[in-house]
């Protein structure tokens, strides 16, 4: 019996350090887990959840409506007197010019706005499934490497989201709080107070106070409202198209290793490669359902919207109107940047998702019995029509797409110089 007792109290140190240890792996797997998530989704959050685009259930979802509600009359109320100026009161061509690109801005945005808030039921639903789609993979990311894999490509997600929503808040900022009053705005000889957006006459005496306060109030909420929505969608299709690729990128070593592990079930393991590469191509198809239609209005609007950049900068240079000059350049680059943004995604995921067919023939595959190397042929097949992320199933987003954009937003600013200048 002593005997037995020694045994006893021997084991049951190294049972109970096996389990502190064990429950400490697993509160460190949690632990970043959780900072993991916080990471990716912050930006989305912060831009989206203001004005009630990013799924929230419970009592948020009341303060969502109210943002939705608030954004989309802040448009409106910006648009259609703006429109009613610009056809009864302005006669300057230059003027209407730089009005038609607000407006055509202001419009595009109030297009993707409706987009994604439109059958909340339906698109809401579809976005919360890709976000718990991506805690679920950080979940069960067990390995180190896998997880340094998708960290890496979140990082690169994240940034091209910051680097967006710096560059776009910053030009905002300039053009909706310091240019209007750097400009001295005269009428009749009477010096007035300026408007980012000008009003139609007959409305309202938009110089009185309080009026003239509420109505900037309403332009800046409107500008607000453009920029998120336009860094926002942004901003989500990079969080999940590289998302996407690091899963890629996590079965393309999973390939590598597939004859280096001491596993000798071969078939099992190729059998988990493509349940993962399924489970892949699932997901991009949801976000490609997601942002097909605000891909599709960002492409198209692209153009028109550099073009007058460009045009923009091009007068002011000649006008050397410096501030107004620096202001169009830095919202040129903005609109630059984020269809290069979309367009670089969009080559990466139809690059990484070829990359598992290449890595198929890579492998030394000779050295597997010919049940397995069957088995590889559906991973091949597959791989050979690449996730694409398109512009409402017409175009494909790539960085010939971006050259492009490019080309033809140079060619029309080639005939509007000739048309107007």
């Amino acid at each position: 019996m002593p005997r037995v007792h020694l045994v006893q109290s021997s084991v049951e140190p190294v049972i109970a350090n096996m389990e502190n240890s064990q429950n400490e792996r697993v509160m460190s797997s949690n632990a970043s887990y959780q900072q993991n998530i916080r990471y990716i989704f912050k930006p989305g959050n912060w831009i989206l959840g203001s004005i009630g685009i990013w799924p929230i259930y419970g009592i948020g979802r009341h303060a969502s409506k109210i943002a939705i509600v608030l954004c989309n009359f802040a448009l409106a109320f910006a648009i259609i007197p703006c429109v009613l100026h610009m056809i009864y009161d302005q006669k300057d061509l230059n003027i209407k010019l730089k009005l038609f690109g607000l407006l055509g801005f202001c419009t595009t945005a109030m297009m993707k706005y409706c987009i994604l808030v439109r059958r909340p039921k339906i698109r809401r639903p579809k976005i919360m499934h890709c976000i718990e789609h991506v805690k679920n993979d950080w979940w069960q990311a067990k390995f180190s490497s896998d997880r340094e894999l998708m960290l890496k490509y979140a990082t690169t997600g994240c940034r091209l989201s910051m680097i967006s929503a710096t560059s776009m808040y910053i030009a905002g900022f300039i053009f909706h709080l310091v240019l209007p009053f750097c400009i001295e705005h005269k009428v009749d000889n009477q010096t007035i107070r300026p408007l980012v957006y000008p009003t139609y006459s007959k409305f309202f005496k938009a110089q009185a106070s309080p009026i003239y306060e509420i109505v900037y109030l309403a332009h800046c909420v409107c500008g607000y409202t453009m920029y998120s929505i336009t860094t926002g969608s942004c901003g989500l299709a990079a969080v999940f198209v590289t998302h996407a690729c690091g899963q890629i990128q996590v079965i393309v070593s999973r390939l590598e290793a597939l004859l280096n592990g001491e596993n000798p079930n071969i078939h099992q393991r190729i059998a988990v490669i493509v349940k993962d590469h399924v489970r892949i191509m699932r997901f991009a198809g949801v976000v490609e359902e997601i942002l097909q239609e605000v891909c599709l209005v960002e492409f198209s609007s692209s153009v028109c919207t550099i073009c007058l950049l460009e045009y923009y900068c091009i007068v002011d240079w000649q006008d050397d109107n410096r501030l107004s000059l620096a202001n169009y350049f830095l919202l040129f680059v903005s609109f630059c940047f984020n269809i290069y943004m979309l367009c670089y995604i969009g080559e990466l995921l139809i690059e990484k998702s070829s990359q598992i067919g290449s890595m198929c023939y890579m492998i030394n595959w000779y050295q597997l019995s010919p049940r397995s190397v069957r088995s590889l042929i559906l991973i091949i097949a597959m791989s050979s029509h690449p996730i694409k992320l398109s512009a409402g199933r017409m175009v494909d987003l790539s960085l010939t797409t971006f050259g492009t954009v490019l080309k033809t937003s140079v060619a029309y600013l080639s005939f509007l110089r000739t048309l107007v200048m």
